[in-house]
């Protein structure tokens, strides 16, 4: 008798890890196509910062990403589930987790520059693990651990950087902080505002982003602080202008917070290791040089997303710890 119910709980254990695995492909793809979008910003926002103001083009970034998404999320969801939506749950999320990230991000890459911008969000592995634990009770398992190491080294690498001269200075220090913030935004963006739709939820959140983004500007135009100065508005502008807004939010928030609730937020979290990677793909393809030791880094990091979901770390996704 207690070796049937040995053999039943072995069978429901496998069924529950294969579903996941099977769930977790098209969440995985979604992530790296939502990774890609994101790295697009990058570039974009390195020749947009040579004459904005970083706070005013962040303000003009969510602002504009709410124009597409409302009208969007209207003919998607109806009237009536946009008034139902938890709508102060979603903006306070939004104003907190994206809104505040999306700046001190930025503000990153303004005082350092695009590689140690991308380096930043590698870091968020570590930002979401730390998440999982303390508020989910997630236990960390050997392969997890590895997973992480192995990202980190390899983030690092692929940006150029070395362990030994791992020294962002102030900008840099502000940035993984973000990683923080935007780690319990996504967290937050899925599981506080259950019922809404994928659409919903990156809209609503998006909304909080740019409110929060204006009190940010209007702070800085009164006590005439740095960062609010108009661009350059030709075409060259306007079309980095629209990958910055189009790709580097709209698309790439949609397909995240898709991702992330296929995922959950540590696994899903392990492809920003990859924005290094697409940075650097992105500038070749812009007659930058290949670098081979950022080709490595790319290599090692991929290792560990595989590394870090092997054996137990996909059992205990599924089976919480008692």
């Amino acid at each position: 008798m207690r070796g049937k119910c040995e053999f039943s709980k072995r069978r429901i254990l496998a069924h529950k890890v294969t579903h996941t695995r099977n769930r977790a492909v098209p969440g995985h793809l979604i992530c790296m196509a939502s990774i890609a979008f994101f790295a697009m910003g990058f570039p974009a926002a390195e020749v947009l910062l040579q004459s904005w103001g970083a706070i005013l083009l962040i303000a003009v970034r969510t602002s504009l990403g709410c124009l597409l998404l409302v009208p969007v999320w209207f003919l998607m969801d109806g009237w009536n589930r946009i008034v139902d939506a938890h709508w102060l749950r979603g903006l306070l999320i939004g104003g907190i987790g994206f809104g505040t990230g999306t700046v001190i991000l930025l503000v990153t890459q303004s005082m350092t520059n695009v590689v140690t911008a991308a380096l930043v969000a590698a870091m968020m592995p570590v930002a979401a693990v730390t998440l999982e634990v303390i508020c989910d009770r997630r236990r960390l398992t050997l392969s997890f651990v590895a997973g992480v190491m192995l990202v980190l080294i390899g983030g690092l690498i692929a940006v150029g950087e070395s362990l030994s001269d791992s020294r962002f200075g102030i900008g840099a220090v502000m940035g993984i902080g973000a990683t923080f913030v935007f780690a319990w935004g996504s967290r937050a963006t899925v599981k506080d505002l259950p019922g809404m739709s994928n659409i919903g939820q990156v809209t609503l959140t998006l909304i909080g982003a740019m409110l929060f983004c204006q009190i940010t500007l209007a702070v800085f135009l009164i006590f005439g602080w740095w960062g609010t100065q108009v661009g350059v508005l030709n075409a060259l502008g306007l079309g980095l202008l629209t990958i910055f807004v189009l790709c580097g939010i709209v698309i790439s928030q949609f397909l995240w917070i898709l991702g992330v609730s296929k995922l959950g937020i540590g696994i899903a979290s392990f492809h920003l290791n990859a924005v290094p990677f697409y940075v650097m793909l992105i500038m070749v393809a812009f007659g930058g040089s290949w670098d081979w030791d950022q080709a490595l880094g790319a290599t090692i990091l991929m290792l560990g997303v595989v590394v870090a979901q092997r054996g137990n770390a996909w059992v205990e996704d599924v089976i919480p710890a008692k």
